[in-house]
């Protein structure tokens, strides 16, 4: 029997917590019964901009922001149409916090953001981070991904997302203050204890090298998918210098000019011969 003076504690989703870490859970949320954050609030993410600025280690770099944009709701049904407020974020804020919104609520599935690099293109597209519409992909990712987050009712009630919405220079000062990478860190350490097992369950251990398996076939079939896409695209320009070939063939033919036009037409609009 447990001695009376150990602390109470709850197990939620497999992690075990103490009546004092779920109190700073629900200290760290803006209650409000049947609300969220997405019926008080406007969310966009409006546009992405290119800037330069020194990293960590005081070196020059190019990186994308994107701006957050946000007006009260309440405003615009007493008739009002107030300028939205706004603030700039990098993707790697975006990424602290979801990792805070992971590490502080374990039981909720917490919405993924867009990829941060372009995976598995072919090479005539570019895989390069600042490609706009690579760029233009990742910002309705992250819209989409505050939007998702903004509309569920434990997670939008955060303060931490509302600081992260409207407070664009003491952010990330407030959400380290909340100590959640000690709390990922620790259960990182428990996560690396549980592979030492030496009789882990074979349920888990099947479902392991299924996983495994199938992100082996998906990476492959991805990369055939690139391949083939890249030989059309051989293909389809093939077939556009035919089409270019047809119409100034067009204007020396007198009898044949408008069946070769018809015939430059089809050629480049559908790709065919």
């Amino acid at each position: 029997m447990a001695d009376a003076g150990n602390k109470e504690s709850a197990t939620i989703g497999g992690d075990e917590f103490t009546n004092t870490e779920l109190e700073n859970n629900k200290n760290n949320t803006m209650v409000q019964e049947g609300s969220t954050l997405l019926r008080r609030m406007e969310i966009s993410v409006a546009e992405a901009e290119k800037r330069t600025g020194k990293n960590t280690v005081n070196m020059q770099e190019i990186f994308t922001v994107y701006l957050i944009e946000t007006r009260s709701i309440d405003a615009i049904t007493e008739g009002h149409n107030p300028a939205p407020d706004s603030l700039w974020r990098r993707y790697s804020e975006f990424e602290i916090l979801r990792n805070y919104l992971l590490v502080t609520y374990p039981f909720i599935v917490v919405p993924p953001l867009p990829e941060k690099r372009a995976e598995f293109v072919w090479h005539k597209l570019s895989a390069d981070n600042m490609d706009p519409d690579f760029v233009e992909r990742r910002r309705v990712g992250l819209e989409n991904f505050l939007l998702r987050v903004a509309s569920h009712s434990v997670l939008s009630n955060d303060k931490i997302l509302y600081h992260f919405l409207t407070e664009e220079h003491r952010w990330k000062e407030v959400v380290y203050e909340t100590g959640f990478q000690a709390k990922a860190d620790s259960r990182i350490k428990a996560l690396s204890a549980t592979f030492r097992v030496k009789n882990p369950d074979k349920r888990f251990t099947e479902m392991k090298h299924y996983s495994d398996e199938l992100q082996s076939l998906t990476s492959q079939l991805l990369r055939v998918r690139a391949r083939v896409a890249d030989r059309l695209y051989g293909v389809y320009k093939v077939h556009g210098n035919y089409g270019r070939v047809f119409s100034e063939w067009s204007a020396l033919e007198k009898e044949m000019g408008d069946g070769l036009t018809d015939l430059s037409v089809c050629v480049s609009v559908s790709g065919l011969p």
